[in-house]
């Protein structure tokens, strides 16, 4: 019997029985559609963080404030000495390995103001760097400049979300806003980012010059440190090892913040990459304990698939028996009843992968988790179902290809 014949035997054979056919097919089709939607929502939160890295910046470094330690008293995180735009300047041209640096200052809640329309957000101080460091492209206009800068000019780079709601008609470009009485205007538009890790809106931001912050906005005065910035952001050559490049920022301000050998740093040094990355490979293997869930239902789906093939076998053994006495060979009943199997279990993965596809979907819309539906995927589900109706399949064909003709016949 060629291979086209044994499918429209196996086709023909599942027709006649299809409510047994589908009972047999449900644990395949649970099965595959649970490998499609885990799979799924493992790549999609791959791929949700290696975004959030590249947002973030791929070879970037933060320095925080620290813990205070007074009169034996510990203050909380970032109640240390502030950082300030001479540690910026010393980490920029001290550091080779440094490509860019820029301070920070961050205040939320403030307004703006266009021609009435009122949108409070968040509004940051830093230097022209900031953008560098973050990866952060300004699809119109341009970024603020240094001299810009030094002479705490008033201008405003603003985030996607900050010009569709001031700006809805476009022309935000020139155009001038107010935060707290203080008149900007609007030099450059940034590329949309989307949410942060944190659920944070990136886009809903308006950067100007860490001096405008100070000295015209309000930001951040602190007695006894001039020029402070709430955190500094470093980007750091491709080609440096990042965990050296740490060790070796760290011993930098240690020294210019005073901090005798064997002390208690008062500052921080984040690597989010790092940090990202970890979650990464937990989320990846979180995706492989999901999987292998989903791959015992197959195995479960399987057993079924075997039960019913022998019962099959047991139902059509005078078939077999007269097949075999009018010359039919072991291998062809073998490769009949493998097939049926087979067909069985590709049907199911079929069906399965269609369930799959719309439970990850479903999963999207409902905002529980970034899911990435890949051609790979359908191809390892249906290979998977296929697998699995040839290591289940086997038995009962084997054992229907071993039957003695005569005993068969006499089978009643």
């Amino acid at each position: 019997m060629n291979f086209a014949a044994a499918v429209s035997v196996a086709l023909n054979a599942l027709r006649v029985n299809a409510l047994r056919s589908f009972l047999a097919m449900l644990g395949v089709i649970i099965g595959v559609g649970s490998v499609i939607v885990m799979i799924s929502i493992s790549q999609g939160a791959k791929a949700a963080v290696d975004a959030q890295i590249s947002a973030l910046g791929a070879n970037s470094l933060q320095l925080r404030p620290g813990s205070s330690f007074r009169g034996g008293v510990r203050g909380g995180s970032g109640s240390a000495t502030p950082l300030s735009d001479e540690d910026v300047e010393a980490l920029r041209e001290t550091v080779p390995y440094v490509i860019a640096a820029a301070g920070i200052i961050q205040q939320r809640g403030l307004t703006a103001v266009v021609d009435g329309v009122n949108w409070s957000t968040e509004v940051a101080g830093t230097h022209p760097d900031y953008f560098i460091v973050r990866d952060w492209d300004i699809v119109e206009g341009r970024a603020f400049t240094v001299p810009e800068l030094d002479g705490a000019a008033r201008v405003a780079v603003i985030g996607r979300t900050v010009a569709n709601e001031l700006f809805p008609a476009g022309g935000a470009i020139g155009a001038s806003l107010r935060i707290s009485g203080v008149p900007l205007e609007v030099a450059g538009i940034l590329a949309e980012r989307g949410q942060s890790s944190w659920g944070q809106d990136q886009d809903d931001v308006i950067f100007v010059p860490a001096t405008t912050m100070r000295n015209r906005l309000g930001g951040l005065s602190t007695a006894g440190v001039r020029n402070p910035v709430q955190s500094i952001w470093l980007g750091i050559d491709r080609a440096r090892n990042m965990e050296a490049a740490t060790e070796e920022i760290t011993d930098l301000m240690r020294v210019r913040r005073n901090i005798r050998i064997g002390g208690t740093d008062d500052f921080a040094v984040v690597n989010f990459a790092e940090f990202l990355r970890a979650r990464n490979e937990t989320e990846s293997q979180l995706g492989l304990l999901l999987a292998a869930t989903a791959v015992i239902s197959l195995v479960v789906g399987g057993i079924g698939i075997m039960n019913i093939m022998l019962v099959s076998v047991t139902e059509r053994t005078r078939e077999i028996g007269l097949r075999l006495a009018i010359g039919a060979k072991q291998a062809d009943i073998r490769n009949q009843f493998l097939i049926e199997a087979v067909v069985l279990c590709v049907a199911g993965g079929l069906v399965g992968m269609a369930c799959g596809a719309i439970g990850a979907l479903v999963v999207e819309s409902m905002g529980q988790f970034p899911v990435s539906i890949e051609p790979m995927i359908a191809f390892v589900a249906i290979g998977a179902a296929a697998g699995v109706g040839i290591l289940f399949g086997f038995y009962p064909a084997h054992r229907a290809s071993r039957l003695n003709p005569i005993d068969a016949l006499r089978y009643e």
